[in-house]
């Protein structure tokens, strides 16, 4: 298929630059991938297409404040470095302006310091001189949210809780699973108390979500590789579900991979006793038969992502053409902090 096909026109003022409050406030879109039939609904509601027995997979991972200010230590001049995501130990992938092989970075009112250690293009390796265990902690106290380049304005304390489900657990995302944005721990109750199950999955969210697609054959696009985490009982409950004929229902396209992964690449680890962990690379779009997935709940995505080929590829790109469409006939919010919908 042709890149060119999954362009549309947004009126810039639908880009939503701030979350709705409460957060399952938000307007919902129903469409059903069998008739492509399009309801109207605010997020609360979604109680009501979720059926006794079904099971609601989240993306637990926690964004961290991966946007750092420093300076050169030879110099003095400011440096400006977005982590993208950790490669081994204290080695980080990042992106940063005016880097060179051998820079060394040291930040304000923190012991922590950084070098280079390797340069490809517009991505660099950083080594920081803190151990795995006290970064973090390290981070909290200087890093800036990363929002996304479509939001415009400075980052604040406030989107440091904004821009986090509800469910977050282990650090490791430099962009939000945004479909868990919705979700407050109320409407989780109650969704519990129907008898739906909820599973946690971690997939840890890179800088590539963004990354724009350029090739024309959409085929020889090469989609970024994001780490995963499941646990055995969680993993299980899934496969019970398959079993019994109950549906999966992903919160985001990060659920989906991770669960369209596991399932496609190679069922017997999905009975192991430890934990299933690794990188993802699976590029899913029309033509996709999916393996593990019922449903799925999504934001509004941005025209030629690979995001936008994802759920085009589950619901058929004739209805998410139309549910685009009517989305911004209406004026629905879009993107990260945008309005939501289920597919089922």
């Amino acid at each position: 298929m042709k890149l060119s096909e999954f362009d549309y026109n947004l009126p810039e003022e639908l880009i939503a630059q701030k979350p709705v409050e409460p957060r399952d406030h938000s307007r919902l879109l129903v469409l059903d991938k069998e008739d492509g039939k399009i309801s109207h609904h605010t997020f609360y509601d979604i109680i009501d297409f979720l059926n006794e027995g079904d099971v609601l997979v989240v993306n637990n991972s926690r964004v961290f404040p991966a946007r750092l200010f420093g300076k050169r230590k030879d110099t003095g001049g400011k440096v400006e470095i977005l982590l993208n995501k950790n490669i081994k130990d204290s080695e980080w992938e990042a992106i940063g302006k005016n880097l060179k092989l051998g820079t060394e970075i040291v930040f304000d009112n923190s012991k922590l310091e950084a070098k280079v250690i390797e340069k490809n293009d517009k991505i660099s390796n950083i080594k920081f001189n803190i151990k795995e265990e006290f970064f973090f902690s390290e981070i909290e106290k200087i890093g800036h949210t990363p929002l996304p380049p479509y939001i415009k304005k400075n980052d604040t304390k406030q989107d440091k809780s904004d821009y986090q489900t509800v469910y977050a657990k282990p650090v490791g995302s430099t962009a939000a699973p945004t479909a868990g944005l919705h979700f407050t721990n109320e409407l989780l109750k109650k969704i519990k108390d129907k008898g739906i199950n909820i599973v946690e999955v971690t997939l840890h969210v890179g800088l590539g979500t963004f990354e724009p697609v350029e090739e024309e054959n959409i085929t020889e696009h090469q989609i970024h590789t994001e780490y995963y985490i499941v646990i055995p009982d969680q993993i299980d409950k899934i496969i019970d579900a398959k079993k019994e004929g109950r549906r999966i229902i992903a919160v985001g396209t990060t659920s989906t991979r991770v669960l369209e992964h596991l399932f496609h690449s190679n069922n017997r680890q999905l009975t192991t006793d430890n934990f299933l962990s690794g990188w993802t690379d699976i590029f899913i779009y029309p033509g996709y038969k999916f393996k593990c997935i019922d449903g799925l709940i999504t934001n509004f995505h941005l025209p030629k992502s690979t995001l936008l080929m994802l759920v085009s590829a589950f619901a058929g790109k004739q209805n998410i053409d139309k549910a685009y469409k009517e989305a911004v006939d209406m004026k629905y919010r879009f993107f990260s902090y945008g309005d939501a919908m289920i597919i089922i």
